[in-house]
């Protein structure tokens, strides 16, 4: 393909782009394929002879578009928001076609110093403390774009472990082996932590302490108080806690006013992930949850869920650059350049070596929406999310077992686990929505996320009305099975909370067999 062809076939894919996400309410939310549906619609070896376009394009709805969950549809409800945006999008295209390799400030100053101001512009919009900015006189840290949070929870335990053991040694005043620091270390999460900080500890060998939360699903600075005393008691060291706002499961948030003088206090590194709520401080009104993010170390969200930056784009800022720097740096001669001492290069603050320049579709985000549009695209994802609340809590066969934070609203059946799990998987069968599960304590929960920002109140009407339509559908094949159960037995027909049977566990009879096939439950 050369370059007249480019200009043509690019041209037809933005047509196809505009077409598909302007129609993308008539496409079933989740695909009805199974693993390895791709390996009877391709060849068993790459082509030797080049393919005309034509047929390359045309493989995009025949072979791709069947396999794909549409994250950018009003009816995606599942996980968080992913969404992207025309301006994020033209800001990729432009960062593709540059194609910088950004590891030292050298290798693409524009990269480099793109990314340095638009992170402090984040940090001013979001109101985090002066220290996470480059150009402040009195900051030592700043902010870099990562991949994901999940990169930048272990970025922040790697340099919290590294200060921890230079520390020790300093103490210890002996040769001691790192390792052997390493195997006494212990960092904190509350039980509510996404998977990322499990990993995190698997990777770096680093001891992970879940905590219990409150009522409110908080983790609170008693809880993480009397841990570090239990800790060192027993011979360990104390050095990280990741907390978290706006968790995975339910939105929860810790008590951030109450950690952060803990924290300060055992001498601990404070991580905070608001890798969804992030988004949401554009709003003064939704800060309340920030209480306490001064004694922050380091702090990271994700512009590329609710922010309409498109995958990858994770901001993460640190409060003191040069731990980042004593964790990450290497200093090979070839990376070696003239302005090393007074430039900033990201390759120390960051595992990898190259980066991409991501920092432009932010920036066309940033300059195209403004922050007042920026807002006002939130604040409609809450009221979406309060509309589908009040639904939800007027239906006496529902509960919202968590209070509602932002957009994102869980809800579960009254009865017993097993026909909520039956209900998630007769939506998600069904194609019409996509949501998926979470456990509060012994409680499966359904978890609904607004995530379009082209969502309406129709959208989430629509959305309740098959919900409320299954349920029902369910609840009375339930009911005739526990009435066939009774009839059997010579039972009163009444069916309270008390008297529901899990259907799968008795099986006496072939009507009640074939309910519980129509049930399949899980």
């Amino acid at each position: 393909m050369q370059a007249e062809e480019y200009n043509r076939r690019g041209k037809e894919m933005v047509d196809y782009i505009t077409k598909y996400l302007g129609s993308i309410r008539e496409r079933r939310v989740i695909p009805d394929v199974k693993p390895g549906y791709m390996r009877q619609l391709l060849p068993e070896a790459a082509p030797t002879e080049p393919e005309d376009w034509e047929n390359i394009f045309n493989d995009i709805e025949k072979v791709i578009m069947p396999g794909v969950v549409h994250w950018q549809s009003p009816h995606m409800h599942a996980y968080y928001p992913s969404l992207t945006s025309w301006p994020s999008m033209l800001g990729d295209m432009l960062a593709d076609a540059i194609n910088c390799v950004g590891f030292t400030w050298a290798s693409s100053p524009a990269c480099t110093e793109l990314e340095m101001n638009v992170m402090d512009w984040l940090c001013k919009a979001l109101e985090l403390p002066s220290f996470f900015l480059h150009y402040h006189p009195d900051s030592r840290g700043g902010g870099i774009l990562q991949s994901t949070v999940s990169e930048s929870t272990l970025v922040a335990l790697l340099a919290a472990r590294k200060d921890k053991i230079l520390q020790l040694r300093a103490e210890l005043d002996q040769d001691v082996d790192d390792s052997v620091i390493n195997s006494r270390l212990v960092a904190y999460a509350s039980d509510q932590a996404h998977s990322s900080v499990e990993k995190a500890g698997l990777i770096s060998l680093v001891k992970i302490r879940f905590l219990p939360t409150d009522d409110e699903l908080s983790l609170r600075g008693d809880t993480l108080k009397q841990a570090i005393q239990e800790d060192r008691a027993r011979g360990l060291v104390p050095f990280l806690l990741c907390s978290t706002l706006g968790t995975t499961g339910a939105c929860a948030f810790d008590k951030l006013s109450e950690l952060g003088p803990v924290c300060e206090e055992e001498g601990l590194w404070l991580h905070v992930d608001a890798a969804y709520a992030g988004s949401a401080y554009f709003c003064p009104e939704l800060r309340w949850s920030m209480k306490g993010i001064e004694f922050a170390h380091s702090f990271v969200f994700n512009p590329s869920k609710w922010m309409m930056v498109h995958f990858d784009c994770t901001a993460f800022w640190v409060k003191d650059k040069y731990k980042l720097q004593q964790t990450f740096s290497v200093d090979p001669v070839y990376l070696r350049h003239e302005n090393s001492l007074a430039a900033t290069d990201f390759m120390h603050w960051q595992i990898p070596l190259s980066r991409r320049f991501r920092a432009l579709k932010l920036w066309f985000v940033l300059r195209s929406f403004g922050l007042k549009n920026l807002q006002a695209h939130i604040r409609h994802g809450i009221e979406m999310a309060k509309l589908l609340e009040s639904h939800i809590r007027s239906n006496t066969d529902f509960e919202v077992p968590a209070k509602r934070h932002l957009g994102l609203v869980v809800f579960c059946l009254k009865v017993w686990n097993t026909l909520t799990q039956e209900l998630l998987r007769r939506l998600t069968r069904s194609g019409t929505m996509y949501l998926i599960p979470a456990d509060i304590y012994t409680k499966r929960i359904i978890r609904f996320t607004v995530t379009s920002q082209y969502t309406t109140a129709d959208d989430i009407l629509r959305d309740w009305g098959i919900i409320c339509k299954t349920a029902s559908t369910l609840l009375a094949e339930t009911q005739a099975l526990n009435y066939a159960d009774q009839s059997q037995s010579g039972e009163d027909d009444v069916i309270g909370d008390e008297e529901y049977q899990d259907p799968v566990l008795d099986t006496g009879s072939d009507e009640k067999e074939d309910a519980v096939a129509s049930l399949e439950s899980v």
